[in-house]
C-alpha cells in the first residue's frame, strides 16, 4: 500500500518562504516521478512541479517558476518543495503525487496522492 505523507504547511505572510516535505512508503521510490499539485477553494487541482526519478529533470508551472524548487532524496524516500516569495494566490492545499510516468504534468498521470497540506498566505 502506497502512502505519501506531506508536512510543512501552515500560515505565512506574503514574501515568506516555506518547505514542504513528502515521505513515501510502499513503493520503489527511486523508480517513480514525484510531483506537487495544489488546489485552491472552488478551483480544480493544478500542477505545480515535478521531478524525475533520478532528480535530474524537473518541470514547473509558469506561476511558480523562479520561486519554487522541487528536489528529492531517494535515500530518504522524500520529495521536497522549497517555496519562496510566497503570494496570496499560492494559498491552497498542496498534494504530493507519485507517478510511473514522465513527464508528470497532469493529474491524470498521477497514480497515488498524499492527503494534502494546507498553505495559507496572508497579505
Amino acid at each position: 500500500q502506497v502512502q505519501l505523507i506531506e508536512s510543512g504547511g501552515g500560515l505565512v505572510q506574503t514574501g515568506d518562504s516555506l518547505r514542504l516535505s513528502c515521505v513515501a512508503s510502499g513503493l520503489t521510490f527511486s523508480s517513480y516521478s514525484m510531483g506537487w499539485f495544489r488546489q485552491a477553494p472552488e478551483k480544480e487541482r493544478e500542477f505545480v512541479a515535478s521531478v524525475r526519478w533520478t532528480g535530474g529533470n524537473t518541470y514547473y508551472a509558469d506561476s511558480v517558476k523562479g520561486r519554487f524548487n522541487i528536489s528529492r532524496d531517494n535515500a530518504k524516500n522524500t520529495v521536497y518543495l522549497q517555496m519562496s516569495k510566497l503570494k496570496p494566490e499560492d494559498t491552497a492545499t498542496y498534494y504530493c503525487a507519485a507517478s510511473g510516468t514522465w513527464p508528470l504534468l497532469r493529474t491524470s498521470y498521477v497514480g497515488d496522492w498524499g492527503q494534502g497540506t494546507l498553505i495559507t498566505v496572508s497579505s
